[in-house]
């Protein structure tokens, strides 16, 4: 199938991707002996995957995204799998594999959905064997909450060195993103304004409304688009439909 829109594929430097790569580039040339591991935390729909995703291919690391189903092999077999190395039977064994490679590597390990691991003391504990066997760089991604919860887990909370915020989107964000998901269209300041209003700090609805806007513009051959002659029309806020009256 043929991609109408090939821009999408571009990646914007929002600040988001800015804090992270800043964040990750500390813990990879940390001095030896100083923590290795980062928590990048905030709302969901602030860019935290998407961020991810591109430090992974810019870093060259090993990227999973946990699912609520795994137990420890599982995520150990996924892990080992983002490596292209074969799993040995055992969990001891797929650990020592784990601990093997990013000791010799110096690639970090960038686990999304972390939140999933607070669910199990032993999944939670088994991330630090992970750290503590390698002495490698390990980047958890989790909700807002993450780093209040992990402080169950002191000897895990302590090894933290980087606590990263997932910031809001910005309108400069959202400037960054109008080429790639509203490519050929001019979008006047005050409607970029009132989409980041909208967006209630979200990148991921920033980039839907975007995607509206294109579309709308393309269906009345506009080449710009302003906050007035968007009208009244609805953006995507997330929020379920109202009930229309009867």
């Amino acid at each position: 199938m043929t991609n109408i829109n090939p821009m999408v594929n571009r990646v914007a430097q929002i600040s988001n991707l800015d804090l992270i790569a800043i964040a990750a580039d500390k813990l990879l040339n940390r001095v030896d002996g100083l923590p290795g591991m980062g928590v990048i935390y905030g709302e969901a729909g602030r860019g935290k995957t998407f961020a991810c995703s591109a430090l992974a291919n810019q870093a060259r690391g090993y990227y999973v995204q946990l699912k609520s189903a795994w137990n420890r092999k599982a995520m150990l077999e996924k892990i080992l799998f983002e490596m292209g190395i074969k799993p040995m039977s055992t969990i001891a064994g797929m650990l020592d594999q784990i601990c093997e490679q990013l000791a010799a590597s110096r690639r970090p390990l960038i686990i999304d959905e972390f939140d999933f691991c607070l669910r199990s003391n032993s999944m939670v504990e088994l991330v630090r064997d992970i750290y503590e066997g390698s002495q490698g760089t390990l980047i958890l991604v989790g909700e807002e909450m993450l780093p209040h919860n992990l402080k169950k887990w002191e000897r895990f909370h302590s090894r933290v060195m980087a606590w990263i915020p997932a910031m809001p989107v910005s309108v400069d964000d959202a400037e960054k993103l109008a080429p790639i998901y509203c490519p050929g269209i001019e979008i006047a300041p005050d409607l970029l304004t009132h989409i980041v209003a909208q967006a209630n700090g979200s990148v991921r609805r920033v980039c839907v409304n975007l995607t509206l806007i294109h579309e709308q513009a393309n269906l009345n051959a506009d080449t710009s688009m302003t906050l007035k002659s968007w009208g009244d029309r609805e953006l995507y806020t997330g929020e379920a439909p109202k009930r229309r009256a009867a």
